[in-house]
């Protein structure tokens, strides 16, 4: 089974080993009284489904989830969960098994889904692999030579703290000019907002700026498809410091192929091609040969099909 833990929605999901969704279902996350409700609702779900399915806990070889927050995962627990309410450490692990009798293990949000890509979608189950997710921040994943990478602290994979632009604007991290500043949704729109105070032209985008009017990151690139010459100066600008952080990357890691997933990825094919040129300019040859820049697959089921395949592991 595979759990997708969010602010919002816990989705759940019973695959088979080879991957293949059977059953899908979510509940509401319920954050009230600092998160306490969260993992009591999750035992029962899981129990009241497996009723629903005449299943057992015999019937599954673990179940794996995904979750915001650090993640120890030897102890497996969680702290620092703040779009839970989760303040204190989350002893999730032992609460999970106590309450369903199947074995848990868990992991960070961004690497599950980052598991999940590679394991069914774009990734095609290479052994090096690494996932980008561009949503309200940008997160991402590692996986080399068929593990995960978790780094000293945990903070392997924290893609969005790369520095893009010394001299940028300020992250929530305290650091200057994070790609998560400039390439994240609300990134977009205010490298959009600063761009259009030098921009004299005719321009949709730089109309609706000047109006005041609350634009979104899906909005600049669809006046970009739509050849709207300063939204195609903006889209370009967002792509240059992708193409940077993907070029550090590849002549980093060489993975075989760099994915883009998230809210921001649904730009397609106008957001690929512009990153894997830049990309092509800060690799040098074998990595541009041998490192493709993809959009991911599989959506909103990335974080549990990913969850799902920690639980393949418990079984070696």
């Amino acid at each position: 089974m595979g759990i997708d833990l969010g602010g919002t929605t816990v989705k759940f999901a019973i695959l088979t080993k080879d991957g293949e969704i059977q059953q899908k279902w979510s509940i509401q996350t319920n954050i009230l009284d600092e998160g306490a409700h969260i993992v009591p609702d999750i035992v029962e779900s899981i129990n009241r489904h497996l009723h629903l399915y005449n299943m057992s806990a015999e019937d599954f070889l673990g179940i794996g989830m995904g979750t915001p927050g650090s993640v120890d995962r030897n102890k497996g627990t969680v702290v620092g969960a703040y779009n839970l309410n989760w303040k204190t450490t989350q002893p999730v692990k032992e609460q999970i098994e106590k309450g369903t009798g199947i074995t848990f293990t868990l992991d960070n949000d961004a690497n599950v889904a980052a598991l999940g890509e590679r394991w069914q979608g774009a990734g095609d189950n290479a052994s090096d692999v690494v996932f980008i997710t561009l949503g309200t921040g940008v997160g991402g994943g590692i996986v080399m030579e068929n593990e995960l990478l978790h780094g000293a602290a945990g903070c392997a994979g924290e893609i969005g703290h790369i520095t893009v632009d010394p001299n940028g604007f300020e992250c929530t991290c305290g650091k200057k000019g994070c790609l998560e500043t400039v390439a994240s949704a609300t990134g977009i729109v205010r490298v959009a907002r600063q761009l259009s105070e030098e921009y004299a032209g005719p321009s949709t985008l730089k109309q609706r700026l000047d109006d005041g009017e609350e634009l979104t990151s899906k909005d600049i690139f669809e006046l970009a498809e739509a050849e709207d010459p300063f939204a195609l100066m903006v889209v370009d600008h967002i792509c240059f410091y992708l193409g940077l952080a993907c070029g550090n990357i590849g002549n980093l890691l060489n993975p075989s192929a760099l994915i883009l997933g998230g809210g921001v990825s649904a730009a397609g094919e106008l957001l690929r091609s512009k990153v894997s040129n830049y990309f092509k300019q800060f690799t040098f040859p074998q990595v541009t040969e041998s490192t493709q820049i993809k959009l991911a697959q599989l959506g909103n089921d990335a974080g549990i099909i990913g969850a799902a395949s920690l639980a393949l592991k418990l079984e070696r």
